[in-house]
């Protein structure tokens, strides 16, 4: 997910009544619910470092433990230098540190609900988990996060102008936050509604091998992705609507096996990329220089769009030793 969501479920979870636990935890929760995108430091080195370790240990069970134990050091001995204000509430190593974990925990739990996934298990497993629910950026949950969080703090504001009790952030808190498991909720049925969907057809005349289906600023429209032996089809889904049409679908025919492709594969941008796609498309093309392959990732992308997102470009001398490797977000990368 982007930061600012990350940033505004961290303070829901403070106002929403952690933030009466221990002094600093707040700030514990703000920097905490972003922490574990340290490691996009990567990209200094380039996209495909970035895809390449982004989302690593720092994005697994064993890493959120160490971020929230590193963190809660690092405010805590500063802290118990600080003079606190006379409301504040003490202090309290023990609640800093849980604090900070369910800091950490959020970042990765709301990154595991997107399509590019997590990888919870490192340094023990590489293999990644997604729930395929979220878009990397949600538009319609910023919005609501924005609005729950926003209005007590307008209604404080008129309250105190009045000269009335001024109200708590608490009730907001919880609403945002009840509002975030709710879409979670309604995304996950429509989710699993379309996924049926597209696995109850054949294409082309060829049965599913796989499927997915993967979400669009709309909770009730996703894209369909399904893996035929032959070809890949891809196709707009409606929640709402009693059946997906697969007779109208966009095709992507798998390339025939060859050295070239197999070579690039073994690249290490190929090695890299094949680890992380799901729904890898390649294509050939040769010139007199030797061969180009370009692989996408057909998660990725709009409908509406033929530009191609998360694209990696890997170009053989007619030797097929690699010229050069590149790789492309073509958009938004992920947080």
């Amino acid at each position: 997910m982007d930061n600012l969501t990350h940033t505004l479920t961290g303070i829901a979870l403070s106002q929403a009544g952690l933030n009466r636990t221990t002094r600093f935890a707040t700030l514990a929760l703000i920097v905490g619910s972003n922490f574990p995108d340290v490691d996009s430091i990567s990209r200094v080195n380039g996209s495909l470092a970035y895809l390449e370790y982004h989302r690593g240990v720092t994005h697994s069970i064993f890493g959120v433990a160490v971020l929230a134990l590193v963190l809660a050091a690092a405010i805590y001995y500063p802290g118990r230098r600080a003079r606190p204000k006379p409301s504040a509430p003490p202090l309290r190593g023990g609640w800093l540190l849980l604090t900070c974990l369910v800091a950490t925990s959020s970042h990765l739990l709301l990154d595991f609900t997107n399509a590019y996934g997590v990888r919870p298990l490192l340094p023990f497993s590489g293999r990644r988990y997604a729930w395929d629910i979220m878009p990397l950026i949600d538009p319609l949950l910023l919005f609501m996060l924005v609005i729950a969080l926003g209005l007590p703090l307008i209604f404080r504001l008129v309250s105190e102008e009045v000269g009335a009790r001024s109200s708590g952030y608490r009730a907001g808190a919880w609403c945002a936050l009840g509002v975030l498991v709710l879409l979670w909720g309604l995304r996950d049925v429509n989710h699993r509604r379309v996924v049926n969907l597209l696995s109850s057809h054949n294409y082309s005349g060829e049965s599913p091998l796989a499927q997915g289906a993967f979400p669009t600023a709309n909770p009730f429209v996703w894209k369909g992705v399904v893996e035929t032996d032959s070809a890949f089809h891809v196709l707009e889904a409606d929640a709402l609507d009693s059946d997906v049409d697969a007779g109208h679908t966009t095709d992507f025919r798998k390339p025939e096996p060859s050295p070239a492709l197999r070579a690039a594969l073994d690249t290490h941008l190929g090695r890299v990329y094949m680890d992380f796609a799901r729904f890898p498309w390649a294509q050939v093309f040769t010139d007199e220089d030797g061969y180009e392959v370009r692989i996408r990732d057909l998660r990725f992308g709009s409908l509406s769009s033929p530009q191609p997102s998360f694209l990696a470009t890997i170009e053989l001398d007619r030797n097929l030793r690699a010229r050069s490797q590149s790789f492309a977000f073509r958009g938004t990368p992920p947080g």
